[in-house]
């Protein structure tokens, strides 16, 4: 069979794995989360895909394409890319932006609060409850779906709450709640 005929790894089933979302599906987000998505999508859209565009058809036009190394690393290069785009796209349909500023000053833990929370051991920890695409460990971001996330939701500061750990049950009391403070508008 010709090579031409034959279909390159390039399936829907191909694309990122999306953290599963709960019940519901939806995809909470703070407002730089999602402005940093839609940045690197439109980066993707607008810079980065026409290069490779470009340096894929220049390496076609030098003829043999079987033995040309930038015509088929061009090739996987933009399959990555329009995976990450589609990616992108549609978790970004799914975003609900959900701002913490609305809840500065109070001391519940909310989507996008900042906590200071104590473990059993005496260990203080600093969290900031985030959405799944925009979690960061080593900065201090989780997932609000996370399992410390889910145990703190809700409590007030001096609560003190159960978290399922896969070494058992541990108690942790809420120390601190910040929210950033809402931008002030220019109206």
């Amino acid at each position: 069979m010709s090579k031409a005929f034959t279909r390159e790894t390039d399936s829907e089933d191909d694309d990122e794995v999306m953290p599963p979302l709960p019940a519901g599906g939806r995809n909470y987000m703070t407002p730089q989360g999602y402005a940093r998505l839609r940045a690197e999508l439109l980066h993707l859209i607008d810079e980065e895909r026409p290069k490779v565009v470009e340096v894929v058809h220049w390496a076609a036009s030098n003829g043999d394409r079987s033995e040309n190394g930038d015509y088929l690393y061009g090739k996987k290069r933009l399959r990555e890319i329009d995976r990450r785009i589609r990616f992108l796209t549609k978790r970004l349909e799914i975003a609900e932006v959900t701002d913490p500023a609305l809840h500065h000053g109070h001391t519940q833990v909310f989507f996008g609060a900042t906590v200071t929370y104590a473990e059993e051991s005496g260990a203080e920890r600093t969290i900031t409850i985030v959405g799944i695409d925009e979690a960061d460990s080593l900065h201090g971001q989780v997932s609000w779906i996370s399992p410390i996330a889910r145990a703190l939701l809700k409590a007030n500061e001096g609560d003190v709450v159960k978290l399922v750990t896969p070494a058992g049950v541990q108690e942790v009391e809420v120390l601190e709640v910040r929210y950033p403070a809402p931008a002030e508008s220019t109206a």
